[in-house]
């Protein structure tokens, strides 16, 4: 996790959304990044995320696919239309994996797909390596 913090300048944290309706995972995901020392904003359905996402800027966006008001997809197509947060670098976290789910997603541009129940190490070397390929674009 330190090399995310060499990606951004010493004097900010790496600001990760989080998107999810589900509290325990938000709080539990919420806590490890920031022990990570991952600057951490959470939103509990797609149109708060937006206008979260909107608002702040993050660096990276966790999304979940099945939410109220505005599921994922819905939320991901709106971020890349949008000319100011269409390269914000997307991990869907959800606990669909179907084939036509992880193609909808791919079709939208998102950078991961990673599904419920996930490993933790694994989940932070898949925001570490999609930080790292948007820091290259």
């Amino acid at each position: 996790m330190l090399k995310l913090l060499r990606l951004k300048k010493r004097t900010s944290q790496t600001r990760i959304l989080v998107v999810d309706d589900e509290p325990d995972l938000v709080s539990t995901v919420e806590y490890r990044l920031r022990f990570a020392n991952c600057d951490v904003i959470t939103a509990s359905n797609g149109q708060e995320g937006l206008e979260k996402a909107t608002a702040q800027k993050p660096d990276l966006i966790l999304l979940d696919t099945n939410m109220p008001v505005m599921n994922g997809h819905e939320m991901l197509e709106r971020l890349r239309a949008d000319p100011d947060l269409k390269t914000i670098p997307v991990i869907m976290l959800t606990a669909r994996c179907e084939a036509q789910d992880i193609a909808a997603a791919s079709s939208l541009g998102v950078s991961d797909y990673v599904t419920k129940p996930f490993d933790f190490t694994q989940l932070m070397d898949r925001i570490q390596a999609a930080l790292l390929r948007s820091a290259k674009v």
